[in-house]
């Protein structure tokens, strides 16, 4: 089974709650993959230098590990056997599914009496790749070249993490982006019903519900009550979502979000748009992460959705 682990990199130097309510402190997220690996003398080389690194880095200052097992599933639905070499749409994909903003994964192979492991660092949304190389000789090398590469690899994260991912998009600029899309264009009226639930609870005011309302009616869409039955939306947008507890880290907690939704025209039946974002929030307080969680993967989607909707009308 391929080796995943979701870490969370906080950037810069740990504060103090008091400056943490000022500032939302950004953070990486990285999956870690199984080497591509051929050692004669094991066979197993590569899953276990994934191990090794994902343990490591998890001791990290800065750094969370979120369980495996969700990952590893998301993964296996889509039937996704990643290792090695992997490409930058299925770094994409991945980063999709898990809410990874990096990826980490690369060959370990023996030359003569060295071993040599090469690690790919690549951000999922912008492509960027580093590397990072160790050569290690003699007994226990599968180890010795894991514990080399993830202090070079988390160096890396610290260094260059702005470079692996892109800027963050503010809402206004999402919005100013996205009516360049819609300007002049027809629109249709559009329904939203999007329910949430956190730790098994049923959240009352939706997050994802509420970011994708706020972002269609400031574009112009007419937005219609999903609870008025006498109202006849152009468009039904219809899914589900959830959050999660993630780890917790000093005063600091994390919080995993999915949202996923399924656009259909209400009077043909129509599927415009069947759609999944994952990503992860961190604050002081864990209702707080969960919401931005649900809203962050929402405005993600919208992205997605406007020009589904522009293309469906036009």
């Amino acid at each position: 089974m391929t080796t995943v682990c979701l870490l969370l990199l906080f950037a810069g130097t740990p504060r103090s709650p008091a400056s943490d309510s000022d500032e939302q402190r950004r953070f990486l997220s990285a999956a870690v993959l199984d080497f591509q690996a051929s050692d004669p003398e094991n066979r197993d080389a590569g899953s276990q230098i994934a191990a090794i690194l994902s343990a490591l880095l998890s001791a990290e200052e800065g750094l969370l590990v979120v369980e495996r097992e969700d990952l590893d599933t998301l993964l296996s639905e889509q039937e996704l056997g990643l290792s090695g070499m992997v490409s930058a749409n299925e770094a994409a994909q991945v980063g999709r599914l898990t809410g990874a903003k990096v990826l980490i994964t690369g060959r370990a192979f023996a030359s003569g009496d060295d071993f040599i492991a090469v690690a790919r660092i690549m951000g999922t949304e912008t492509s960027r790749i580093f590397g990072e190389m160790v050569t290690v000789a003699g007994d226990d090398r599968v180890a010795a070249s894991a514990m080399k590469l993830a202090e070079k690899i988390a160096a890396t994260l610290r260094e260059r993490g702005d470079q692996l991912v892109p800027p963050p998009r503010t809402p206004d600029a999402r919005i100013a982006r996205l009516r360049e899309l819609v300007d002049g264009k027809r629109l249709p009226s559009v329904s939203i019903r999007i329910p949430e639930e956190h730790l098994s609870r049923v959240i009352l005011d939706p997050a994802a519900e509420t970011e994708i309302g706020k972002i269609l009616g400031e574009l112009g869409f007419e937005l219609l009550d999903p609870n008025d039955s006498g109202a006849r939306p152009d468009v039904l947008i219809r899914g589900e979502a959830f959050s999660e507890l993630g780890l917790r880290r000093g005063n600091l907690v994390s919080c995993r979000a999915r949202v996923e939704i399924k656009v259909s025209e209400r009077g043909t039946g129509r599927v415009l748009l069947m759609d999944r974002q994952t990503e992860v929030d961190v604050d002081l307080s864990e209702s707080v992460a969960a919401k931005n969680a649900l809203a962050n993967s929402a405005a993600v989607l919208t992205d997605r959705l406007v020009p589904a909707l522009v293309n469906a009308y036009n």
